[in-house]
């Protein structure tokens, strides 16, 4: 069986370990643990895993959050991945910090990267991982905060959720998308 993990962020070293990149940050973790690289391709940066008989093709779009569904549409065409198999690894501000939330659809809930996928591959209809990054921030200060970089306290614990959501990506793919809520939604 064949997954296209999507991991949400903006490429370019200004965004890097900002919170709206955690999406990045969490493929880098599985690729990393699973001893794989990343390599430049079509809309983003690809790494293809094998686990328990799965193919995960993760992908780091280059389109820019906003864009996002370009790569998707483009990935989910091209390795003929049906939308069930598609799993997008997003941040998310409504949790809070390192809460890893999985579901099997859902609305954009505002995030301009899952409307961007939602229009283009045209269903609401997809599994998405939610990592919350929290909401610390006065009134108007919203686009600073998510870009912004982790605080000291969330660089600590950043690891160990990153390896939660890891696991729970993979549990994804091997016991399917109830089971793997079951086992990650409320840690």
């Amino acid at each position: 069986m064949k997954y296209l993990i999507v991991g949400l962020g903006n490429p370019g070293s200004e965004y890097q370990f900002t919170r709206h990149n955690i999406g990045f940050e969490i493929l880098d973790a599985l690729a990393g643990a699973s001893n794989i690289s990343f390599s430049p391709d079509r809309y983003g940066d690809l790494a293809t895993l094998k686990h328990k008989g799965r193919t995960l093709i993760l992908l780091k779009p280059s389109t820019f959050m906003n864009l996002s569904g370009k790569a998707v549409r483009y990935w989910m065409t091209k390795e003929k991945v049906p939308a069930e198999n598609v799993l997008i690894v997003t941040d998310d501000l409504a949790l809070p910090f390192g809460t890893i939330r999985l579901r099997a659809k859902g609305s954009d809930g505002g995030h301009n990267g899952l409307k961007s996928i939602q229009e283009l591959i045209n269903t609401t209809k997809y599994p998405r991982l939610r990592f919350g990054i929290g909401s610390l921030f006065n009134k108007g200060n919203q686009v600073n905060y998510v870009l912004g970089k982790w605080n000291e306290d969330e660089s600590n614990a950043l690891g160990e959720r990153m390896d939660r959501a890891s696991k729970a990506i993979l549990a994804f793919s091997t016991v399917g998308t109830s089971r793997a809520m079951n086992e990650f939604n409320n840690t």
